[in-house]
């Protein structure tokens, strides 16, 4: 990645920081995988499955024996895209599968990401106004979920 850093910018740290999901939860984020056929392969994470322990690595929380999880299994590589702050953003993750916890109230998948190059993109003709945004249909369920989801991914 051109212009990139090895490091999450001060606004992607406090976006991916676990905190105040109730105000992050419209933003939706995408993850890109490849295939075993070498196809690009796009699921969306939501801020409760992800937090930044700091600029240089974040966790993340995926549905268990999905596409996107096998392909981060076997690769060891993600992309995560993120539209935010009038910023088009990409992450490139490598990966490294965390244990299971064998009493996790939601069971997930969950990978460490050391962040290998982040790009930010504005356009000088135009201003990102917004990217993925969702409208959870059961949000205080939702965002009960994420918080607990937050802190099984912070145990080791």
């Amino acid at each position: 990645m051109n212009n990139a850093v090895p490091a999450l910018s001060p606004h992607l740290y406090t976006l991916f920081n676990g905190q105040n999901l109730s105000e992050k939860q419209h933003e939706a984020f995408m993850l890109l995988t490849v295939t075993e056929q070498n196809w690009p392969h796009t699921a969306m994470l939501s801020a409760g499955e992800i937090i930044a322990l700091s600029p240089t690595l974040l966790r993340l929380g995926l549905w268990e024996n999905t596409m996107t999880t096998r392909n981060m299994i076997r690769t060891g590589q993600a992309t995560l895209v993120a539209f935010y702050n009038e910023t088009a953003c990409y992450i490139q993750l490598e990966l490294s599968k965390l244990p299971d916890l064998p009493v996790a109230k939601h069971p997930r998948s969950r990978f460490s990401a050391k962040v290998v190059a982040c790009r930010e993109d504005r356009a000088k003709y135009a201003d990102i106004i917004s990217g993925v945004q969702i409208q959870l249909k059961e949000p205080v369920e939702v965002l009960a979920r994420w918080e607990e989801t937050i802190l099984e991914l912070l145990q080791d």
